[in-house]
């Protein structure tokens, strides 16, 4: 009887292994038929290998990517070649990442045959105000709003801005530029916006949402801009802002705005307290003026701030001058500031921040203004710049020139590419 029970258990035994493991096999199957896998940590940080796969990773994580290039003879044309969060790390707190992505072989010819040309001239655009009226109705030539041009239209900055994308401009940090870094896609130029006097239409706040983030006017600068950045997610959106002692006159949401600008692309500069006339001014008073508006900028966004001064009605005009000294460095009560670089008010391109006639202490600037294709307007301007424009090789690492060139190349330690 023990026995025969023994065989009984033993059976019993087997016929529930049998069934767990069928059972088992069964939910195999089924897995592999239905494809159904292992649920997957959407804050973990995956493997990008495409330009394509950057892309959808941006989109779908709202993670913005700042991608760069580069030549690799290994790694073929758009496949990612590293990135700075690497497989499996968690992006829970991740805002944007950067992914350096393959230009492919080296191929001289085809940079001839594209025009590639990174001694060619850049445009820094100068903008003052964007007012709230139709181009038809102001009663001045094209989107200007006053008869010198300095004011634009909301529809005409729009128009701006599609004429420069159409017309293969991609816009940079002007900080960048004067540190000698040029980020632009391969085949395009570089352009950099400049807005002067903090004005409040440059981005009008019309009130907070349930958060407490700023809610931004459509029709003011900033509002236009992230629009055009909504419309064309390929290109790059950025500018920066000169700011007087009022930041942008709206004093219950300054602290907000600064914070935000930052935060989302764009940068800030100085352009004096009040408005000073460098030129008729005493040396205190200048240094003061330019104190206060470093001082300002230090309490709301501590070293998130460029030091780069707008000169108020291009005044000086002339770096010899007594007071040009303070413009770069200032000492106001017992603090020194330094100042890198400086703008003129016009009127054409700059030279390649490659060039060795380059300046950043001293750069011109183009009026963003219609004036029928006179006076260095924006037609005048761009039809100039078809002749010597800098077109970029899409890599930040190398500079690539015409080999008859090579004499107008400054100092760099950057790889040069000549053909």
């Amino acid at each position: 009887m023990r026995k025969r029970t023994r065989v009984k258990k033993s059976l019993v035994v087997v016929i529930i292994v049998l069934v767990l493991i069928l059972l088992l096999g069964g939910l195999f199957i089924l897995n592999k038929n239905n494809k159904i896998e292992p649920r997957k940590d959407k804050n973990i940080m995956i493997k990008l290998n495409t330009l394509e796969e950057v892309d959808s990773f941006s989109k779908d994580k709202n993670i913005k990517v700042n991608i760069s290039y580069e030549y690799d003879d290994n790694i073929e044309k758009d496949k990612v070649i590293s990135q700075s969060i690497n497989e499996g790390d968690s992006i829970k707190d991740v805002t944007s990442i950067d992914v350096v992505v393959s230009l492919g072989k080296l191929d001289k010819d085809k940079l001839a045959s594209d025009g590639i040309n990174e001694l060619g001239k850049v445009p820094i655009m100068m903008y003052h105000g964007i007012r709230e009226k139709t181009s038809n109705s102001t009663g001045t030539v094209g989107g200007n709003v006053d008869k010198d041009g300095y004011n634009r239209t909301p529809e005409a900055f729009r128009e701006d801005l599609e004429f420069y994308y159409e017309n293969g401009y991609e816009m940079i940090r002007l900080d960048d530029y004067i540190n000698g870094i040029v980020k632009a896609s391969y085949g395009k130029s570089p352009i950099i916006l400049t807005f002067d006097d903090g004005n409040e239409d440059n981005i009008k706040v019309t009130g907070l949402d349930d958060n407490g983030n700023i809610i931004i006017d459509k029709n003011s600068a900033v509002g236009i801009l992230e629009e055009f950045k909504k419309k064309h997610p390929d290109t790059n959106v950025t500018a920066t802002f000169f700011v007087n002692g009022g930041i942008f006159n709206q004093s219950e949401y300054n602290d907000k705005i600064l914070k935000w600008m930052v935060d989302n692309g764009y940068d800030i500069g100085n352009h004096t307290q009040t408005h000073l006339d460098i030129k008729k001014s005493s040396g205190d008073r200048v240094q003061k003026e330019i104190a206060y508006v470093y001082d300002e900028l230090e309490k709301v966004i501590p070293g998130k701030y460029v030091k780069i001064i707008a000169l108020p009605f291009g005044s000086p005009y002339v770096k010899t001058h007594d007071n040009f000294k303070y413009v770069l460095s200032t000492s106001y009560n017992g603090k020194t500031y330094e100042t890198e670089a400086a703008l003129r008010v016009g009127w054409e391109p700059e030279v390649s921040c490659f060039d060795k006639d380059f300046d950043k202490t001293f750069l011109k600037r183009c009026r963003a203004y219609d004036n029928n294709g006179k006076d260095f307007d924006i037609d005048m301007v761009f039809n100039m710049l078809k002749k010597n424009k800098y077109i970029s090789d899409g890599d930040a690492t190398t500079i690539v020139i015409k080999e008859v060139n090579k004499d107008k190349l400054g100092t760099t330690d950057k790889k040069v590419i000549t053909y």
